[in-house]
């Protein structure tokens, strides 16, 4: 398993149905080693804070083998960082990965914590206000990580994994929390899901529906 492509981006202003506005989903490979720190990597704009970046969704990372599927799919070449992301990588299993998973770099150790849910600006992006409903029947959603550990990546170096400690539940795939976000998740689910070291964003949805779904139940 390996870095393909370290990609950062600018703020930038994107106009058209989907979404009017500024910014930094627009990320290009850099050749030179980057630097990654609590927040991100440096010099990567995060526009909307509210619903993108912070510490629990410090690095998007997304497999090259599923821009490889959507090359295909879609009949054009897909280059490093389309979707947003900051490392692609290659040779990562499935796109099914466990929450908590953790990769480990020779310096930098990121930690798996949510899948990257499409939204408006993904579709503007890709110029069809249908993408966002395509990204997530393809449930090849990317994720984003944590940071462990701080320090320098660089292109092709290459990683590990290390699997989470097993706990009291179920181990929680990215996919499943994929669907889960425009799904309906049960109470126990909903309890599983929130014992895993998922992102602050949807620990908090999380919390939310369950409070709502344990009212409904009384």
């Amino acid at each position: 398993m390996k870095i393909v492509s370290i990609n950062i981006g600018d703020r930038e202003t994107l106009a058209g149905r989907s979404f009017h506005g500024v910014t930094g989903i627009f990320k290009r490979p850099r050749q030179e080693p980057v630097r990654v720190a609590e927040l991100g990597l440096d010099g990567d704009a995060i526009v909307n804070g509210k619903h993108h970046g912070g510490p629990d969704q410090a690095v998007y990372l997304y497999r090259q083998e599923d821009y490889d599927w959507w090359s295909t799919e879609l009949g054009r070449v897909l280059p490093p960082g389309t979707f947003g992301d900051n490392l692609t990588v290659a040779g990562l299993p499935e796109p099914d990965v466990v929450i908590g998973t953790r990769l480990a770099f020779s310096e930098v150790l990121l930690e798996v914590t949510a899948p990257r849910i499409p939204c408006n600006t993904l579709a503007q992006r890709m110029d069809d206000p249908r993408f966002a409903r395509r990204f997530m029947q393809a449930e090849r959603p990317g994720a984003y990580c944590r940071v462990i550990a701080a320090g320098s990546l660089a292109v092709d170096e290459r990683f590990s994994l290390l699997a989470p400690a097993a706990g009291p539940h179920p181990p929680v795939s990215i996919v499943e929390l994929f669907r889960a976000s425009k799904g309906k998740p049960t109470a126990e689910q909903l309890r599983r899901y929130l014992a895993a070291p998922i992102d602050a964003r949807t620990r908090l949805a999380f919390e939310r529906r369950l409070q709502q779904t344990n009212i409904a139940e009384r």
